[in-house]
């Protein structure tokens, strides 16, 4: 009697340990589907172009460009935003990345107009492609660690963008 117990504890043992293995990895593999769904590009961050290369960006399941990028060599989340002038940095975001404030202005957003700060970012980078000393602001108003990725970035490249791609380009030189 003993010995058919403990056959079955050892069966229930293992049932568990199996579903435990099976939620636990179908749960990883939604978490990451869900990501790539948001960012499609979170490869970038590591990725180094070639020389005259461009860099390939996929619309996001919402319509938008969203990239993982380096500000001052911190990965960072971007939303690329060619209405945005500068690359704008939410506050708390700004603070962990240890951003100096340069003067506050005023700035027309989406929202309304908004107080913010100014800030010059060392080195901005996405998929290869980095500026230095980029022109910045930091936006207490925003909400969450992804930034927008403005024309002070963007505007030192050529952008072309197709369908659900964009691409940035080396600037041409004349």
């Amino acid at each position: 009697m003993s010995e058919e117990r403990s056959t079955r504890r050892t069966g229930l043992g293992m049932m568990l340990l199996f579903w435990m293995l099976f939620l636990g990895t179908g749960s990883w593999w939604f978490h990451d589907y869900l990501e790539n769904q948001r960012n499609p590009n979170a490869h970038l961050v590591n990725a180094v172009s070639g020389e005259g290369e461009p860099v390939v960006l996929e619309r996001n399941r919402s319509g938008h460009f969203v990239a993982t990028g380096r500000i001052n060599g911190e990965p960072v989340d971007f939303l690329l935003d060619t209405g945005a002038t500068y690359v704008a940095v939410p506050g708390d975001l700004a603070e962990r990345l240890g951003l100096a404030s340069n003067g506050s202005a005023w700035f027309n957003t989406a929202n309304g107009r908004v107080r913010g700060e100014l800030t010059t970012l060392d080195e901005v980078s996405l998929g290869g492609f980095s500026a230095s000393q980029v022109r910045g602001s930091i936006s207490p108003g925003m909400d969450g660690d992804t930034a927008l990725l403005g024309m002070s970035f963007l505007n030192r490249f050529d952008i072309e963008i197709r369908d659900s791609q964009m691409m940035l380009l080396p600037p041409q030189r004349n």
